[in-house]
């Protein structure tokens, strides 16, 4: 090991790259490049798992939406085309018959799907907005941001309060900047709402920041909806196959409302679950494809190291048979190609980190908050980083040995007649 510390040693370590300067530095572009594309694929694939997670932390990512529309075949006495309502009952079957679900949300909504919005005055001030009715458990599926107040309590819907919570839209269109929300009124289709909160969009819900959230069974009151239900959304654990409970869920609908049970028509759904799956898998492949294509760069990059070094001992040759016959040791010589073996692809390796670290602070700074790019902190693991620089010295001492033991092999005596 002591050569590792031995001037003459690293003298003619940098002599050797001198003489053949254009040689080393497009070897070492080669391992650069290598660690770079690792780095730079590996940080673009966190960066962009870091922004799917950011979008959709707000919403529960196992779920399914689940709407009723109308048959499309005849069954038990019923014509095809028949209209289909979902109840409130129909909750709570699910609830009961389904073990993988963990949240069943029914929802009303007044203003969406083709329905005129809901009339919101305030003093001289007349508006339209969508109008929803909730239960306070659409918190734990679709998570509201509240920016003051509180949201729909369970009092609120025992005690058919009429309370709302605004969206920063509508603050901004019925309210002076001076002007408090919470504990204002709101004459919502001719009834008086108390304000008890103001929302900001989560940038993930068709809600945005124009809808007016009231009590489900405020809503039920005033509308007279009964047992009758908009849409519901399920949610199921996080291992769940959501694919077999949206099938389950829609069976159960089936039955209770003598539909066909090939009826696919009668109750239409929006898997995001399944849809979240397709985007994390797509991401996990994305992560594969870094790996393999880093990897390969990496050991691509090592061997064309082994490459010039194999060329620098056969130019060498006459000097290496001089050392050998004035004394230097076997040992040495190779220790001295492994040592310039592994110097190269340390080098490359230091220097594609430092550029990949530079390219993706750039690039982060640039996509990073942008409308409709989901990226987001593009970093790469400290333990990655560092166990790419460690393959590469492990594959450069490894690949210098082929140059190395070439050295060794050359008799003095045949290398002092070398021309």
């Amino acid at each position: 090991m002591k050569f590792i510390f031995d001037k003459d040693s690293w003298q003619e370590i940098f002599g050797s790259i001198k003489k053949s300067k254009l040689r080393t530095a497009i070897t070492v572009i080669g391992v650069l490049w290598g660690v770079f594309l690792f780095i730079t694929l590996l940080g673009a694939a966190k960066g962009m798992e870091n922004g799917f997670d950011k979008e959709f932390k707000n919403l529960a990512t196992n779920s399914i939406f689940l709407w009723a529309q109308r048959t499309e075949r005849p069954h038990k006495g019923f014509q095809r085309g028949r209209s289909m309502r979902l109840k409130i009952q129909d909750v709570e079957a699910i609830k009961k018959q389904i073990p993988e679900v963990q949240f069943v949300v029914p929802r009303n909504v007044q203003g969406v799907f083709g329905g005129p919005p809901a009339s919101v005055k305030r003093k001289t001030n007349t508006k339209t907005y969508k109008l929803f009715g909730d239960y306070p458990i659409l918190d734990n599926v679709n998570k509201v941001k509240i920016i003051d107040g509180r949201f729909i309590n369970v009092n609120d819907i025992n005690s058919e309060r009429k309370v709302c919570i605004i969206g920063e839209k509508i603050v901004d269109e019925l309210f002076k900047k001076d002007e408090k929300p919470v504990g204002d009124f709101l004459e919502i289709n001719g009834s008086f709402f108390q304000v008890v909160g103001t929302y900001k969009d989560n940038g993930t819900s068709f809600e945005g920041d124009d809808s007016i959230y009231i009590p489900f069974s405020t809503y039920r009151k005033i509308n007279n909806t009964g047992e009758n239900i908009g849409w519901m959304v399920i949610a199921a654990s996080k291992d769940a196959n959501i694919v077999e409970v949206e099938k389950n869920a829609k069976a159960i609908l089936k039955r209770r409302h003598n539909v066909h049970p090939d009826d696919e028509r009668a109750f239409g759904s929006f898997n995001f679950g399944e849809m979240f799956g397709k985007i994390t898998g797509f991401v996990t492949g994305i992560k594969f494809l870094t790996w393999f294509v880093g990897i390969s760069t990496l050991i691509a990059g090592v061997i064309a190291i082994g490459s010039i070094l194999l060329i620098t001992v056969k130019e060498r040759t006459k000097e290496i048979g001089i050392r050998r016959a004035v004394g230097a040791t076997p040992a040495k010589i190779r220790g001295q190609i492994v040592l310039e073996s592994v110097f190269l692809t340390l080098l490359a390796g230091i220097l594609g980190i430092i550029f990949a670290g530079f390219v993706l602070m750039i690039v982060n700074a640039t996509l990073a908050g942008g409308d409709g790019i989901p990226f987001v902190n593009p970093t790469v693991n400290v333990g990655v980083a560092l166990g790419a620089v460690a393959a590469l010295v492990t594959f450069g001492s490894l690949i210098g040995l082929i140059p190395a033991q070439r050295a060794v092999m050359i008799r003095p005596i045949e290398a002092l007649r070398e021309e």
